[in-house]
């Protein structure tokens, strides 16, 4: 017997994975603003569409939607790059843009095991520098590590959000695991 997830289990299952989903999307496009409506628009798609699935599938098709959905926005930013670019010519100049210095990702807190500020500081840092060094990492490969060890999904789910064979995301998550290290090693790490 199939028991389907509850509107409680749908927000609960979206609460839990907001804010590592918004870190995947800002991985991914770079934009706050943008990952946001990212993860919006996910979760819009997840609750419309899907409600009526049990729980245990909510977290894999989420994974699915969250990767379609941030593919969507390559598409949609390839065609309006082409159409600014074609009537670039015709657009006023905008001397006045006003940069903001908020950066989200500050905001967001951090589990903390140990309450030792030397311990905190170092895992802020190593955090840090793991979050710069992703941003790094060519887009498949960091969606695979996300996928497989920041969401722990095994390998076939890996592959089924992927839309790729299992040795497609065996080699992803190697090649940005050894570059993470490298990196990592560059910037003082020792693994």
């Amino acid at each position: 017997m199939i028991i389907l997830a509850t509107r409680e289990e749908i927000s609960d299952f979206l609460i839990e994975v907001e804010k590592r989903a918004y870190k995947q999307a800002l991985f991914a496009v770079h934009d706050e603003h943008a990952a946001l409506d990212i993860i919006q628009d996910s979760m819009m798609k997840l609750t419309v569409k899907y409600a009526s699935k049990p729980v245990e599938e909510l977290p894999l098709l989420f994974q699915r939607i969250l990767q379609n959905t941030i593919r969507d926005y390559y598409r949609r930013q390839r065609t309006r790059s082409l159409w600014t670019t074609l009537f670039s010519a015709f657009a006023p100049n905008d001397p006045d843009k006003n940069s903001e210095d908020f950066d989200i990702l500050e905001t967001l807190p951090v589990k903390q095991e140990s309450t030792e500020p030397d311990a905190q500081l170092e895992k802020a840092q190593l955090i840090e520098l793991m979050e710069k060094a992703m941003e790094i990492l060519p887009a498949r490969q960091r969606e695979a590590f996300i996928l497989r060890y920041w969401e722990e999904m095994s390998l076939a789910e890996t592959a089924a959000v992927m839309n790729c064979s299992e040795g497609s995301v065996k080699t992803h998550c190697s090649r940005a695991t050894h570059a993470l290290a490298s990196i990592l090693r560059e910037r003082g790490v020792k693994l």
